[in-house]
């Protein structure tokens, strides 16, 4: 999740009801925008410099930036991106996308970020399927694979083999980052309100945190 925002807008007068919520509004505009995640954000940097066809294996609980992170990084290498949502991921439609990903990209696009959510939720046919996709035997051109998840036991070790693991997704030592990011957000739109204790805030991942501060700001 982002230090940075995307999107900031004052406080509708009168109200701490704002047109998005705070886990939208401070979504990252850059890799370097994430809170902690310090190896995962040098090595998307360094893969953002010179991007090569690949599949990353994004490993973490919910919350913890890895769909957001899937995101920045396609932007920034200018790909078109093609989203396969929790449990989409069904032998027609990823078939589909592939196909889809050996014509040229969008104009402009340089090329395909495939993003597959909760990827240990695939079946092992479609396991599978991608196996000559992700070793080199079959290449689906310009693309990247990023497959998110909240752990691997249902991943084949076949499956796993053929993937650049990256380091788990957590807030370990992410804690004061947090609460220097929530107590910012709150002087942006608290109108001088006193601040919540922010001892009391949960730092198991940042969308914890935010929605927590979205109720402060609700109850204020």
């Amino acid at each position: 999740m982002s230090v940075q925002s995307a999107f900031v807008s004052g406080p509708i007068p009168g109200s701490f009801v704002f047109p998005q919520s705070l886990t939208e509004a401070y979504k990252p505009a850059s890799i370097d925008g994430f809170v902690g995640l310090e190896k995962q954000k040098r090595i998307l940097s360094n893969l953002a410099a010179n991007p090569k066809p690949c599949a990353l294996l994004f490993d973490g609980a919910p919350g913890s930036g890895k769909t957001s992170m899937a995101f920045v990084f396609a932007g920034a290498i200018n790909a078109e991106v093609h989203h396969i949502g929790s449990q989409e991921a069904t032998i027609e439609n990823v078939k589909s996308v592939v196909h889809f990903c050996h014509y040229v990209p969008q104009a402009g696009k340089q090329w395909h970020v495939i993003v597959i959510d909760e990827a240990d939720k695939m079946t092992a046919a479609v396991q599978l399927y991608l196996l000559s996709k992700l070793d080199g035997s079959e290449p689906v051109p310009g693309s990247i694979f990023v497959l998110t998840c909240n752990g691997t036991d249902a991943l084949q070790d076949r499956f796993l083999s053929r993937l650049l693991k990256l380091p788990k997704f957590n807030s370990y030592g992410a804690g004061n980052d947090i609460r220097t990011l929530l107590a910012r957000i709150w002087t942006e739109r608290a109108n001088g309100l006193p601040m919540p204790d922010m001892s009391e805030v949960p730092t198991g991942n940042v969308r914890e945190a935010l929605q927590w501060l979205e109720v402060e700001l609700l109850a204020a």
